[in-house]
């Protein structure tokens, strides 16, 4: 309560610093503490995600990381990502991107627990912030492979962001061409805000009239636009000097608000002045007919690229991107709007189907419109150019084309870089020469996007008649290339907003898993998995011997182990080495069951009680466990707890036992020494190789190990054949007189 007291008395503080004609609200988010991973791919993200409203004049996060219960904790790094509009792009590890990926890194921030702390709380601040959608990611350094058992202590890390905000509720609205009459002190600066309508070609903002009681300087600022943590988002206008400045902003985003603030150098001063914008509407595509051709339009759009009629159930087409004419014909075109079929399949999976057979042409720019919802931002953006050669007219050079969101770049072949006023976009090109073009963003923003195209001619002197036909070919999935032949694409959510992320295996990494530098060669690969299956082979002698004393549920239950773990970890291994008899999940289980189990009846075996008692603990026993593994498979204690508890009950038979004979039991010092020694070692190196000794990169070897130490510790542990029981626990008449007398013996001597 301390904390967030001094945190809401700060708020008051810096609310003090803005204009007091305006009325401020004060908000508070806050998300539940998750516990942080390390680092070895997106999964292991911890994603907070936050919705900056509108007008929102100072953002505060409060992060705060608490370290739990753990032994020898030292310094820790949390790393933090930050992004607005669409989860952050990291990459911590270093890794390549694949071919043809564009990717803009987030803005992060580093917080250190020392090791005397159990706890860091850091404030970061943001000044008008962007508003919509806000993402914080955070994780550990990266993972170093080792496996670390559940039910140790280790040293673990909780993450917990909360926001607060300050928006003004009455932020004054700059209407176009109407001065604004402002008195502006050094306290604050004055905001305003003025709407970008559709189709802007540019805003200016303009400030008159400006004077001060002492000299001619104002020292005024503008600055439009909204922080998103990357440059560019904003546009700063020097004013100092001048007693009317202007600031303007090229290609401003469309149907968007925008901040406009105005601030002053000059102290203990009151500055009046006169504010006033202008937004200029340039080029339209033409107007939609009333009459809209439906038959039309799926037999020349749709039915080309769709692959079954139930395709048109879950889409919608905009009137306005259909052809027509526009209401007064005399005007000029300037700009070609072709129309977009959006096609919503799964989740994260989205094509925009555009006319198979678009032409470019060099006098008027090819505007595609491509609208995203918020949900789509946790895919991949992909936009795929194919040009056909055979199509080729006039001084044809090559296709310039420029992806944009919020507002499209209409003159291609005067720019020389692929952005708009306050955004950056991303530029392809096709030629005869190189015919095909590919383009991958990750995770782009929720925005409308512009796909604009443009024939380039090259240096002949008519280029009006230039064209050429292109496909193109837009959508969005959940992964890039569906993580390719060495990863596995996985949908991840936090709350409600899912977002796709790879897996990669065999050693490869890297946002589509196409970063080879540490994969696995084949001949690694079939070695770890010849390993991992022959080394269960040593549960033959177990089995051999358990059926010769007589054992013969025993010996059922070491098959039942060696079958399928040699199968199950044919089937977990990475790569191309992988054989699967059935479900991951159901190997995975027996696999499980059956060491555990194997464990179990083994000791319970050495105790020598009766076979009712013994029975039923053998099934007791593996319903409980088989409980306690649908609950949490790789539970350390799920192995231990069966283990601990049947040496109580071996120790309590063997101390009653020796009580009753008045002498140590087993009596014989070379079962000790030739036989329980060495199975007790065996069975403690491998639990100790179990436990301490697995990584990911020796997983295939020391896993092997424990394999091989557990059927040794068996054929050393396994207790000797009863003396009424023949060799292979059979007879050779099934109900014969000395057999009974046999049984007859053994129930008089047990009594």
């Amino acid at each position: 309560m301390e904390k967030y007291f001094a945190l809401c008395l700060l708020l008051y503080v810096i609310a003090s610093c803005f204009a007091e004609d305006l009325t401020y609200l004060n908000e508070f988010y806050s998300k539940t503490p998750q516990r942080l991973s390390k680092y070895s791919w997106y999964g292991n993200v911890r994603l907070n995600h936050f919705r900056v409203p509108e007008d929102a004049v100072l953002v505060r996060w409060l992060l705060t990381v608490s370290r739990g219960s753990g032994l020898n904790c030292g310094n820790q790094n949390i790393t933090v990502h930050f992004r607005a509009g669409a989860p952050p792009v990291i990459n911590p590890i270093d890794t390549a991107f694949p071919n043809s990926t564009s990717v803009s890194l987030a803005h992060n921030l580093t917080l250190i627990i020392p090791s005397g702390q159990s706890s860091n709380v850091t404030l970061f601040n943001m000044t008008h912030p962007k508003a919509g959608d806000w993402f914080l990611a955070a994780h550990l350094p990266k993972d170093e492979g080792k496996i670390e058992q559940q039910g140790l202590s280790s040293c673990s890390y909780l993450f917990q962001a909360q926001m607060f905000l300050r928006r003004a509720a009455d932020l004054p609205i700059l209407q176009h061409n109407i001065p604004l009459y402002q008195t502006l002190t050094t306290t604050a600066p004055a905001l305003f805000k003025v709407f970008v309508p559709e189709f802007s070609s540019r805003l200016d903002v303009f400030i008159l009239n400006c004077s001060v009681k002492l000299g001619n300087d104002c020292g005024l600022s503008i600055t439009v636009g909204s922080s998103t943590l990357k440059q560019g988002s904003e546009l700063k206008q020097n004013c100092s000097g001048l007693e009317s400045c202007s600031a303007s902003v090229l290609i401003p985003p469309w149907n968007s608000w925008l901040l406009v603030m105005v601030e002053t150098s000059q102290p203990n001063t009151t500055i009046p002045f006169s504010i006033s914008a202008n937004v200029t509407v340039g080029c339209k595509p033409l107007s939609a007919s009333s009459d809209f051709n439906t038959s039309a339009f799926i037999r020349t759009i749709i039915a080309p690229q769709s692959n079954s009629s139930g395709a048109l159930s879950n889409t919608s087409v905009s009137k306005r991107d259909q052809p027509g004419l526009r209401a007064n014909s005399s005007e000029p075109m300037c700009m070609k709007s072709p129309s977009v079929f959006r096609d919503e399949q799964d989740v994260l999976s989205l094509r925009f189907i555009v006319s198979s057979n678009l032409t470019v042409t060099s006098d008027l720019p090819t505007v595609i419109t491509l609208e995203q919802s918020p949900g789509d931002s946790g895919g991949t953006f992909v936009v795929q150019l194919n040009l056909n050669t055979s199509s080729l007219v006039g001084g044809f050079a090559h296709v310039k084309a420029c992806l944009t969101p919020t507002a499209p770049l209409l003159h291609l072949n005067r720019s020389q870089t692929c952005a708009t006023g306050l955004m950056q976009g991303y530029s392809l090109s096709v030629s005869s020469n190189e015919s095909q073009a590919l383009l991958r963003i990750p995770f782009p923003d929720a925005a409308v996007w512009y796909l604009s195209l443009q024939t380039v001619c090259n240096d002949s002197v008519d280029c009006r008649n230039a064209s050429a036909i292109v496909n193109v070919s837009v959508s969005v999935s959940a992964c890039i290339d569906d993580c390719g032949p060495y990863g596995e694409c996985r949908l991840l959510r936090t709350h409600s907003y899912l977002y796709g992320a790879c897996v990669c295996k065999a050693g490869w990494q890297g946002w589509g898993c196409t970063d080879g530098a540490t994969a696995q060669s084949y001949s690694r690969q079939l070695a770890a998995a010849l390993l991992l299956t022959f080394s269960n082979f040593f549960f033959i002698p177990p089995i051999v011997i358990a059926l010769y004393r007589g054992y013969h549920i025993e010996a059922a239950i070491y098959f039942f182990n060696m079958f399928f773990s040699t199968f199950y970890h044919a089937c977990d291994q990475p790569g191309v080495t992988v054989m699967c008899i059935m479900d991951y999940d159901t190997l995975q289980f027996c696999d499980f069951l059956g060491s555990v189990v194997s464990v179990w009846v083994t000791i319970v075996c050495m105790a020598r009680l009766q076979d009712p008692v013994k029975y039923l603990l053998f099934m007791v026993g593996t319903l409980i466990i088989s409980m306690a593994m649908q609950l949490d498979r790789r539970g350390l204690w799920n192995l231990l707890g069966p283990i601990l508890f049947a040496l109580v009950i071996m120790v309590t038979s063997w101390v009653y036992r020796g009580v009753k004979r008045h002498q140590c039991y087993p009596p014989l010092w070379r079962r000790w020494v030739l036989f329980l020694l060495p199975g007790i070692v065996s069975a403690l190196i491998g639990l100790c190789v179990y436990v301490f000794a697995q990584t990911d990169s020796n997983y295939y070897y020391t896993h092997s190990i424990w394999h091989v130490m557990v059927a040794t510790s068996v054929v050393f542990l396994l207790p000797p054949r009863e003396k009424h029981v023949p060799p292979w626990g059979w007879t050779n008449k099934i109900c014969s007189y000395r057999r009974c007398k046999n049984e007859k013996v053994e129930h008089y001597t047990a009594t």
